[in-house]
Protein backbone atom coordinates (compact mmCIF):
# COMPACT_ATOMS: atom_id res chain seq x y z
CA UNK A 1 0.00 0.00 0.00
CA UNK A 2 1.21 3.40 -1.06
CA UNK A 3 2.16 5.50 2.09
CA UNK A 4 0.03 8.29 2.55
CA UNK A 5 1.22 12.49 2.29
CA UNK A 6 0.36 14.99 4.91
CA UNK A 7 1.56 18.91 4.78
CA UNK A 8 1.48 21.34 7.35
CA UNK A 9 1.43 25.18 6.27
CA UNK A 10 1.30 28.36 8.27
CA UNK A 11 2.56 31.55 8.73
CA UNK A 12 5.52 32.35 10.36
CA UNK A 13 5.22 31.51 14.54
CA UNK A 14 2.48 29.14 13.83
CA UNK A 15 3.65 26.49 15.82
CA UNK A 16 4.26 23.85 12.89
CA UNK A 17 7.12 22.14 14.05
CA UNK A 18 5.74 21.13 17.38
CA UNK A 19 2.74 19.86 16.14
CA UNK A 20 4.52 17.57 13.31
CA UNK A 21 6.19 16.01 16.08
CA UNK A 22 2.32 15.21 17.44
CA UNK A 23 1.59 13.63 14.03
CA UNK A 24 4.61 11.62 13.94
CA UNK A 25 4.21 10.15 17.58
CA UNK A 26 0.31 9.58 16.32
CA UNK A 27 1.50 7.63 13.47
CA UNK A 28 4.54 6.00 14.88
CA UNK A 29 2.55 4.57 17.95
CA UNK A 30 0.46 2.56 15.57
CA UNK A 31 3.24 1.42 13.47
CA UNK A 32 3.40 3.61 10.16
CA UNK A 33 6.38 4.12 8.86
CA UNK A 34 7.12 8.30 8.82
CA UNK A 35 9.60 10.33 6.79
CA UNK A 36 9.44 13.97 7.97
CA UNK A 37 11.03 16.50 5.22
CA UNK A 38 10.79 20.01 5.01
CA UNK A 39 10.08 22.88 2.22
CA UNK A 40 12.10 24.20 0.59
CA UNK A 41 14.53 21.92 0.75
CA UNK A 42 14.34 18.29 1.50
CA UNK A 43 17.00 16.86 -0.79
CA UNK A 44 20.89 18.04 -1.40
CA UNK A 45 20.12 20.74 -4.03
CA UNK A 46 16.80 21.68 -2.45
CA UNK A 47 18.50 22.35 0.66
CA UNK A 48 21.26 24.43 -1.33
CA UNK A 49 18.02 26.87 -2.70
CA UNK A 50 16.54 26.90 0.61
CA UNK A 51 19.90 28.99 1.84
CA UNK A 52 19.51 30.77 -1.35
CA UNK A 53 15.95 31.66 -0.70
CA UNK A 54 16.00 32.36 2.93
CA UNK A 55 19.12 33.98 2.77
CA UNK A 56 18.53 37.40 4.74
CA UNK A 57 21.33 39.59 2.67
CA UNK A 58 19.95 38.49 -0.65
CA UNK A 59 17.37 40.86 -1.06
CA UNK A 60 16.17 41.78 -4.35
CA UNK A 61 15.05 38.45 -5.84
CA UNK A 62 12.45 38.77 -8.07
CA UNK A 63 9.08 37.23 -7.56
CA UNK A 64 8.88 34.79 -10.46
CA UNK A 65 12.67 33.93 -9.52
CA UNK A 66 11.00 32.95 -6.24
CA UNK A 67 8.71 30.95 -7.60
CA UNK A 68 10.69 29.13 -10.38
CA UNK A 69 13.43 28.22 -7.24
CA UNK A 70 11.27 26.87 -5.26
CA UNK A 71 9.61 24.31 -7.72
CA UNK A 72 13.31 23.64 -8.58
CA UNK A 73 13.97 22.53 -5.51
CA UNK A 74 10.20 21.19 -5.16
CA UNK A 75 11.13 18.94 -8.04
CA UNK A 76 14.45 17.26 -6.97
CA UNK A 77 12.05 16.52 -3.33
CA UNK A 78 9.51 14.53 -5.13
CA UNK A 79 11.85 12.93 -6.74
CA UNK A 80 14.62 12.15 -4.36
CA UNK A 81 12.76 11.82 -1.33
CA UNK A 82 9.05 12.01 -1.20
CA UNK A 83 7.80 9.93 -4.12
CA UNK A 84 10.36 6.79 -3.26
CA UNK A 85 8.95 6.67 0.50
CA UNK A 86 5.46 6.60 -0.51
CA UNK A 87 5.70 4.07 -3.19
CA UNK A 88 7.58 2.35 0.01
CA UNK A 89 4.43 2.35 2.07
CA UNK A 90 5.98 5.39 4.01
CA UNK A 91 3.86 8.22 5.17
CA UNK A 92 5.33 11.85 4.85
CA UNK A 93 4.95 14.64 6.73
CA UNK A 94 6.37 17.76 4.84
CA UNK A 95 7.10 20.68 6.42
CA UNK A 96 5.34 23.06 3.94
CA UNK A 97 4.56 22.47 0.03
CA UNK A 98 2.73 24.56 -2.93
CA UNK A 99 -0.05 25.79 -0.72
CA UNK A 100 2.80 27.92 0.65
CA UNK A 101 3.88 28.89 -2.87
CA UNK A 102 0.16 29.94 -3.14
CA UNK A 103 0.39 31.83 -0.09
CA UNK A 104 3.80 33.42 -0.05
CA UNK A 105 4.13 34.13 -3.60
CA UNK A 106 0.77 34.21 -4.98
CA UNK A 107 -0.84 36.38 -2.00
CA UNK A 108 2.05 37.92 -0.46
CA UNK A 109 4.33 38.84 -3.50
CA UNK A 110 1.39 39.36 -5.76
CA UNK A 111 1.97 36.42 -8.44
CA UNK A 112 -0.80 35.28 -10.44
CA UNK A 113 -2.19 32.04 -8.87
CA UNK A 114 -2.95 30.40 -12.77
CA UNK A 115 0.95 30.93 -13.14
CA UNK A 116 1.81 28.60 -10.43
CA UNK A 117 -0.98 26.48 -10.80
CA UNK A 118 0.95 25.58 -14.45
CA UNK A 119 4.29 25.13 -12.52
CA UNK A 120 2.05 23.05 -10.04
CA UNK A 121 1.23 20.22 -12.91
CA UNK A 122 4.56 20.15 -14.87
CA UNK A 123 6.31 19.48 -11.54
CA UNK A 124 3.84 17.28 -9.49
CA UNK A 125 1.44 15.71 -12.37
CA UNK A 126 -1.86 14.82 -10.43
CA UNK A 127 -0.06 14.45 -7.58
CA UNK A 128 -1.53 16.22 -4.14
CA UNK A 129 -1.61 15.88 -0.37
CA UNK A 130 -3.81 13.48 1.31
CA UNK A 131 -4.35 15.89 4.15
CA UNK A 132 -3.13 19.40 4.89
CA UNK A 133 -2.91 20.82 8.12
CA UNK A 134 -3.25 25.08 7.97
CA UNK A 135 -2.25 26.62 11.65
CA UNK A 136 -3.99 29.67 11.41
CA UNK A 137 -3.64 32.49 13.71
CA UNK A 138 -3.77 36.67 13.31
CA UNK A 139 -0.72 37.83 11.64
CA UNK A 140 0.56 39.99 14.05
CA UNK A 141 0.56 37.21 16.71
CA UNK A 142 2.48 35.25 14.21
CA UNK A 143 5.31 38.36 14.10
CA UNK A 144 5.56 38.49 17.50
CA UNK A 145 6.10 34.62 18.09
CA UNK A 146 8.72 34.73 15.02
CA UNK A 147 10.58 37.59 16.46
CA UNK A 148 11.17 35.93 19.65
CA UNK A 149 13.48 33.10 17.76
CA UNK A 150 16.30 33.59 15.84
CA UNK A 151 17.79 36.12 13.96
CA UNK A 152 14.78 36.43 10.92
CA UNK A 153 15.52 35.37 7.62
CA UNK A 154 14.54 36.81 4.78
CA UNK A 155 10.51 35.70 4.86
CA UNK A 156 10.51 36.77 8.52
CA UNK A 157 11.80 39.85 7.84
CA UNK A 158 8.90 40.89 5.84
CA UNK A 159 6.02 43.18 7.05
CA UNK A 160 2.90 42.38 8.95
CA UNK A 161 1.12 43.35 6.02
CA UNK A 162 2.80 40.61 3.89
CA UNK A 163 1.72 38.38 6.35
CA UNK A 164 -1.46 39.34 6.09
CA UNK A 165 -2.18 38.82 3.16
CA UNK A 166 -0.39 35.24 3.05
CA UNK A 167 -2.57 34.19 5.96
CA UNK A 168 -5.77 35.64 3.73
CA UNK A 169 -4.68 33.09 0.76
CA UNK A 170 -3.97 30.49 3.32
CA UNK A 171 -7.77 30.96 4.49
CA UNK A 172 -9.22 30.83 0.87
CA UNK A 173 -7.40 27.85 -0.32
CA UNK A 174 -9.18 26.30 2.84
CA UNK A 175 -12.41 27.23 1.85
CA UNK A 176 -11.74 25.78 -1.53
CA UNK A 177 -10.36 22.44 -0.47
CA UNK A 178 -12.57 21.88 2.38
CA UNK A 179 -11.92 17.62 2.39
CA UNK A 180 -8.20 18.09 2.19
CA UNK A 181 -6.65 21.34 4.56
CA UNK A 182 -7.80 21.22 8.10
CA UNK A 183 -7.82 24.92 9.84
CA UNK A 184 -6.44 24.29 13.00
CA UNK A 185 -6.34 27.45 15.30
CA UNK A 186 -2.99 28.07 16.88
CA UNK A 187 -4.07 31.00 18.36
CA UNK A 188 -4.76 28.60 21.03
CA UNK A 189 -2.86 27.44 23.85
CA UNK A 190 -0.13 24.42 22.88
CA UNK A 191 -2.04 21.61 24.52
CA UNK A 192 -5.17 22.64 22.77
CA UNK A 193 -3.34 23.06 19.37
CA UNK A 194 -1.77 19.63 19.96
CA UNK A 195 -5.36 18.28 20.89
CA UNK A 196 -6.81 19.68 17.44
CA UNK A 197 -4.27 18.17 15.48
CA UNK A 198 -4.72 14.93 17.56
CA UNK A 199 -8.07 14.66 16.24
CA UNK A 200 -7.52 15.31 13.04
CA UNK A 201 -4.98 12.97 12.41
CA UNK A 202 -7.16 10.01 14.59
CA UNK A 203 -9.99 10.97 12.24
CA UNK A 204 -8.06 10.48 9.25
CA UNK A 205 -6.47 7.18 9.70
CA UNK A 206 -9.70 5.80 11.63
CA UNK A 207 -11.30 6.22 8.21
CA UNK A 208 -8.58 4.22 6.32
CA UNK A 209 -9.08 1.04 8.48
CA UNK A 210 -11.35 -1.26 7.12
Amino acid sequence: MKGKFITLEGIEGAGKTTQLAVIRSYLEDRGIAVLTTREPGGSPVGERIRSLLLDPTGGGLAADTEVLLLFAARAEHLVHRIRPALEQGTWVLCDRFTDATYAYQGGGRGVDPQRIALLEDYVQGPMRPDLTFLFDLPAAVGCARAGRRSAPDRFESETEGFFADVRARYLALADSHPQRIRRIDANAPVVQVSAQVYRQIAAFVEAMDP
